[in-house]
């Protein structure tokens, strides 16, 4: 396990990066930060272990064991008032709210709900082609596909974004002008770590952007602020106790 930590406060926020990359993990604590809250301390969190990038559904898989597991396995002098989900259109949120009763925000989730405050239709602008299944899928199950548009593929490497910024934020200008031709009148950025150009793809294009990672550390925080908990009744009840052989796989932090 990894953690970057923040610098303390009242509440504490886990953003966890699904993946084992430690410098993506710093980048989406960063993004985190930049909008939360004064009193706010964000939690960087990333697996022990998995693939150093998510992209497509054999590794969404594995994040999600992974990131079960390092919640699982979480000290009990880690004390946490609410999960964010960094992973877009990855898997694991069902079980992440089974098993822990603070809110589990999913930032895929989050981000359509802000772009639909924001707009009539949105589309989502994402890494690579391979992906786009996942994340409609992501969508159709949590209700919230209705009004998205489509899914544009940027064509780079989860690990590719930010190693040549003018070559990404050209990249993803292209695939938000394509999602507005489609009939976007909001852009999600499908992808944790895209803090950092926001404001030029609102710029470039015109149109509302709404930053995955921030989505999630705000709404993370109005469900704190009004007090709410993840249901315990229904499909978010605790796991069964029973023997899960293997489990935890982790041997500790």
């Amino acid at each position: 396990m990894t953690a970057v930590v923040g610098d303390g406060g009242g509440r504490c926020i886990a953003v966890v990066n699904c993946n084992t990359s430690s410098e993506m993990t710093r980048e989406i604590a960063a993004g985190a930060r930049a909008v939360a809250a004064p009193g706010t301390e964000i939690l960087g969190l990333q697996p022990v272990w998995g693939p150093t990038s998510a992209e497509g559904f054999y590794d969404s898989f594995i994040t999600a064991a992974a990131v079960l597991d390092l919640l699982t396995t979480l000290p009990a002098e880690v004390e946490i008032d609410a999960v964010v989900m960094a992973g877009f259109g990855e898997h694991g949120r069902e079980g992440a709210r089974e098993l822990l009763e603070c809110p589990v925000v999913d930032i895929t989730e989050a981000a359509a709900m802000h772009a639909m405050l924001l707009g009539h239709r949105y589309g989502v602008v994402t890494t690579l082609p391979r992906v786009r299944g996942q994340i409609e899928d992501s969508l159709l199950v949590a209700g919230l596909a209705q009004r998205c548009v489509g899914v544009e593929a940027a064509d780079l490497g989860v690990l590719e974004v930010g190693r040549d910024h003018a070559r990404t934020v050209a990249a993803f200008v292209a695939a938000g002008e394509r999602a507005i031709g489609a009939g976007a009148d909001v852009l999600v950025l499908g992808c944790a770590g895209f803090t950092a150009v926001r404001a030029e793809l609102a710029a470039a294009l015109a149109v509302p952007v709404v930053d995955a990672v921030s989505a999630g550390v705000t709404t993370a925080e109005a469900l704190l602020a009004c007090g709410s908990r993840t249901s315990k009744v229904g499909a978010y009840a605790r796991p069964l106790t029973k023997a899960r052989t293997g489990w935890p796989v982790a041997v500790g932090w």
